[in-house]
């Protein structure tokens, strides 16, 4: 049986990464699959990576910590949660366990019948996206929370640049609908 975790991984940190390797160290023969959420969305505040940024960052990352049998799959969201477990369901490959400490995200699995385990996050206050990417922003210390792999491709993207430039208006290209 496969597991799954869904997050958006805007960016993958060291958070994500030991929620990882402890779901892989409690069961080491269950492949994972990570599913990569809101993977339409990008070049915001919120939401600065692309899905294959973020499909190649969470590889990067994964690859230097040796950590075999888990998968990245990109999912756009749909914006009806009373489908959205089965929409998972029909997007990436068959999984019998969900783990999530999302509120929603448990309710909508479990009755969907799945069984959905809570892991343990680590000092979520400090591994937590927006305190990455607020730190990135605003130039602080944040090669800490970020795997070694992940701080080289992140200042490969430039993304403490493009968070700075996101921020100075979140302003839309005339034609780009929806940004």
């Amino acid at each position: 049986m496969r597991g799954l975790l869904v997050g958006r991984f805007q960016p993958f940190h060291r958070g994500h990464l030991e929620v990882v390797r402890k779901i892989r160290a409690a069961r080491p023969r269950e492949p994972l699959i990570l599913v990569v959420g809101s993977a339409q969305e990008s070049f915001t505040r919120a939401n600065p990576l692309t899905a294959g940024e973020r499909l190649e960052l969470i590889d990067r990352c994964l690859s230097e910590a040796h950590l075999s049998e888990v998968s990245a799959v990109p999912l756009p969201d749909i914006q009806r949660h009373a489908q959205w477990a089965a929409y998972v369901v029909s997007m990436v490959p068959a999984f019998g366990r969900v783990y999530t400490n999302n509120p929603l995200t448990r309710l909508l699995f479990e009755r969907a019948g799945f069984e959905v385990e809570a892991p343990e996050l680590v000092e979520r206050e400090r591994f937590e996206g927006t305190h990455v990417r607020a730190l990135l922003e605003s130039g602080g210390a944040w090669h800490e929370l970020v795997p070694p792999a992940g701080v080289r491709f992140l200042e490969e993207l430039g993304l403490a640049q493009r968070l700075r430039l996101l921020g100075e208006g979140d302003a839309a290209p005339e034609g780009a609908a929806g940004a």
